[in-house]
């Protein structure tokens, strides 16, 4: 950053994901989701660093990997993404259905005739209507622009999809209708990061959630184990749950603290009502659980409602 200050975006990050495996990464904006994201397909800034290594099951290290093997082999054919900002990523003075038959023109060798409507079945995989089809980027309203960007990550199958707030814009039957179809496209043997908010769509479809809070993971956790009983382990991820209104309708207090000015210690103990002096060191991640009281957690989640 401006005079060599630096900031840790995301730090500590281990996971892994397996076909057929849809893993959920939740947490508040800011906190490194999409900054991971974009790491993983060589998309960052020209003034970021990475470190570490992200390897795809022949051994490709994307962290490593090069433009053009990214360019040419990677992005579009063996990860998809679905980006946060759709409409800045469709290009603007192309159609819709121009933009998808090249899409497939590239990716699943179609040609000719057979463009126009493979293209019509690509929109509709995405609830993309087809009368909307000829329409320019610009003419699209937000959830439109949405669906497009997702009819597009969906073309070619790729082995891995990156869905970066597939959601945003959408009412409630589109949401539902689009993780469903990013379901069914894990479920045929291709592994799914989505990232959200939308903690009632992870729950529809993820097999797994991973919470992030400051850059870290702090919790990895079975999706059933998560969204039921005994619940989170984390006070952070607990807190995510107890604000949803289906729920106690309690929000976290205070705010996230900024990537440049982390505290020494535990990032979250300035909000959390379970802080000690065990909490002025930073808790490791054990694959499971970045928490001191994490063993309290499990002693005292059966009692609770």
């Amino acid at each position: 950053m401006r005079g060599g200050r630096q900031v840790a975006a995301v730090a500590d990050a281990h996971f892994d994901l397996a076909a057929g495996e849809c893993l959920a990464l939740v947490g508040e904006s800011g906190c490194g989701k999409s900054v991971l994201a974009s790491a993983l397909l060589g998309l960052l800034p020209g003034n970021a660093l990475t470190s570490g290594s992200a390897l795809l099951d022949d051994g490709t290290d994307l962290l490593t990997a090069g433009e053009r093997s990214l360019a040419r082999t990677v992005r579009g054919r063996r990860i998809g993404l679905v980006p946060q900002s759709p409409a800045a990523h469709l290009t603007p003075v192309r159609t819709v259905r121009a933009q998808l038959e090249e899409t497939l023109r590239e990716l699943t060798g179609a040609r000719g005739p057979a463009l126009r409507p493979a293209a019509e079945r690509a929109a509709a995989r995405a609830s993309f209507p087809a009368g909307h089809l000829d329409r320019y980027p610009h003419e699209l309203s937000g959830g439109l622009a949405q669906r497009a960007a997702t009819a597009l990550a969906l073309i070619g199958d790729a082995p891995l999809l990156l869905a970066d707030e597939p959601t945003t814009g959408l009412d409630r039957e589109l949401v539902e209708r689009t993780v469903d179809e990013l379901r069914r496209h894990t479920d045929g043997g291709r592994a799914l990061l989505i990232i959200t908010h939308d903690l009632a769509a992870a729950e529809r479809i993820a097999d797994r959630v991973a919470v992030m809070y400051a850059g870290r993971i702090v919790e990895l956790a079975d999706a059933e184990r998560f969204f039921g009983r005994p619940g989170p382990r984390h006070p952070y991820a607990r807190g995510l749950l107890d604000a949803l209104p289906e729920r106690a309708f309690v929000p976290i207090p205070g705010m996230p603290p900024e990537l440049g000015a982390l505290p020494e210690g535990c990032a979250f103990a300035a909000r959390c009502d379970r802080a000690d002096e065990l909490c002025s060191v930073q808790p490791p991640f054990d694959g499971r659980l970045a928490c001191h009281h994490g063993a309290r957690a499990d002693e005292e989640e059966p009692d609770r409602a």
